[in-house]
Order: structure tokens, then sequence, then C-alpha cells
């Protein structure tokens, strides 16, 4: 394994398409080295390398366009860091998933023991199936005891032929404001990464405030690099609102339950260079809402209506749906999820 894939290991994730033996090998293999620089126990290398295996067996047996990404997730309450797995195919998917989860139930005439063995390793996992369109499956391994799901989580991937992906997204509590960031580096390639990384890192090590503090704090901190469009939300659960500043070319979306989906405004410029004003906007977020946002590498055509039950599932398998979906090959994609529990 080279450098630069354990670099995406440890930090976005590394991806791999799985659709022989082979490769699901190279899965297990890099899934493996990254349990162990993250030091993660015997027993829990162990596990992980089972969940690995069946989960990149059950691509090559039954899937169609399988991929599967493996990345690091960090639990900040407790210090601790695990491994994520994202699995996903397009088709033929699953009508019963509960039915399928049992041992000895196969579609395929194998011994149908892959999914069982998948939950039973798993930390925490979460599956969402649709006949015809496919399968999504997150798991993760924990050296102890996973901590509580994630409230938002993202996925992002590379244009086709690139190891670097200009798009990132992060997430933060500071000072009680639950907020999330969406980047797109401007172009593709390392330069475009560079600059999406150092908005993470200046989105993090930002003083707590306002999606507009932070979105300045942002055009000041990416004026040594190409610049990149982003926009910060902030759930106040408690209020019910999404408070949402964008700049550039994010897309954002409210999806609520019997009510029609709510297109959030961002403003035209390039963080780090245009500029013409940064301002707040205020949405009702609602008890079971979903905030969306995306980078324009994701095509706004898909409808949640196409995947029954899919907004009530955790924010990494709705984003790896959206991009699984929606995501271009052509450009770097970037899909993340909040939601209001």
């Amino acid at each position: 394994m080279n450098d630069d894939v354990l670099s995406g290991l440890l930090d976005g994730g590394a991806w791999f398409r799985v659709e022989e033996a082979a490769s699901a090998s190279g899965v297990r293999r890099a899934a493996e080295r990254l349990a162990a620089e993250l030091a993660l126990p015997a027993k829990r290398l162990a596990d992980l390398s089972i969940m690995v295996a069946e989960a990149a067996g059950n691509l090559v047996k039954h899937a169609e366009q399988g991929t599967m990404m493996v990345r690091t997730v960090r639990d900040e309450a407790s210090a601790s860091a695990g491994v994520e797995v994202i699995a996903m195919d397009s088709g033929p998917g699953m009508a019963d998933v509960a039915r399928s989860a049992f041992d000895g139930h196969s579609t395929a005439g194998t011994l149908g023991i892959g999914l069982g063995a998948i939950l039973r390793q798993a930390s925490w996992a979460d599956l969402h199936s649709v006949p015809g369109k496919g399968t999504v499956l997150t798991a993760q391994i924990w050296p102890a005891t996973a901590p509580a799901p994630a409230w938002a989580a993202g996925i992002t991937r590379p244009l086709t032929g690139e190891q670097h992906s200009g798009d990132a997204c992060a997430v933060r509590v500071a000072d009680g404001r639950h907020q999330v960031l969406m980047v797109d580096g401007l172009g593709h390639g390392p330069l475009a990464a560079a600059a999406a990384q150092e908005a993470v890192r200046v989105f993090r090590l930002a003083a707590p405030g306002p999606p507009t503090t932070v979105v300045e704090a942002l055009h000041r901190g990416l004026a040594h690099t190409r610049g990149a469009a982003v926009a910060v939300a902030e759930t106040d659960q408690e209020a019910g609102v999404v408070h949402y500043a964008g700049l550039g070319n994010i897309t954002g979306t409210i999806h609520a339950h019997g009510v029609p989906r709510k297109g959030l405004v961002s403003l035209p410029g390039i963080a780090g260079h245009q500029r013409r004003q940064i301002r707040s906007y205020d949405y009702s977020f609602p008890t079971g809402s979903t905030l969306i946002m995306h980078s324009d590498g994701v095509v706004d055509r898909w409808n949640p209506g196409d995947y029954p039950g899919l907004l009530s599932h955790s924010p990494q398998v709705i984003a790896a749906t959206v991009l699984r979906d929606a995501g271009t090959r052509r450009d770097d994609a970037g899909v993340l999820v909040a939601r209001h529990e």
C-alpha cells in the first residue's frame, strides 16, 4: 500500500472498486493496515478483518458496480478512533433487509452468512436497500464501546483518475453550537484538495460563533489557497431552526415529512478571493428533518420518494446513497447530512 492510500485512510478515506476476489482482498488488507496504525486491539482487528471480508465478498458474489470506502472515524468525547467501512452497489437490492440479516438466508444459492456476520462483528452498523437500486451498508469497529451514532456525517469521492478530492466536509460542536461545513476546492487535484483541507482546518479551529462569523474566518484563512466554495450550517435542535451561510456553489436542502423540500440560499463568491457579502438565512428544522448539503459534483435531481425509509437512516447511509446515485464521475463529489432526531 502506498503512502497516498494510507494518508487517505487516516484522513478523508480511500475508495476501492470491488468486482473480483483480488480487489476484495485488497480492501481487507487496507482496513487491517489502518487498524494497525490506529493501534486497535487484536480482537477488534480480527473482527474488522472478518467484517470487511464478508462485505467485500458479498459485493463480488451478488452486487453490480460494487465499491467500498475505508476511513478513520473519531470520537472527540472519548478521544478514541475507529475504522468505518462503507459498501455500496447498484443492484439487485433486498426487499426484506431484516430477513436477509438472518444466517442461512440467501438470494444467490450461497450460505447466506455474510450479512449476519457483518452485523455481529461491527460495533455499530446501518443498512438500507431498495430492490433494483442497490444496497448501502456502513459499519464501524471501535476499540471499546461504540460512541453514540453521529448526528451528522459526510462522504466525498475524487473524480475518476484522481487520488485527491477537492471536496471535503467537517462536523463540530463549538460552545454548544452544532455546525457542519461543506467545501468544494476550486478545480481538481492536489491544489483543490489543499484548499479544501485548509478550509476544514480553519473551520475546526475557528472561534465559536454563528455561521456568518465562521464563513468570514474561512474567507480570510483561504486567501493563500486557490479558494473554494463553502457553506456552514448550524442546527439549533432545541429551537428547530437551521442557520445557514454559504459562499459559492454549494447546494443545501431541508427535507421534512409531508413538506416539499426547501432549498437554502448560498451567495455568489469564492472563499479566499471574491465576496460581496456574507449573510445568514434561517430555516425551519423540526424534529425528523434532514439537512443535505452537496458540491456541484452531485446533481440535484434525486428524489427521496424513490428510496422508501431512507431519511430515517444514519447520515452516513443517506450521504452514501445520494453520492452513489447522484454523484458524477467527471468531478469531485461530496455529500454531507445532518439530522434532527
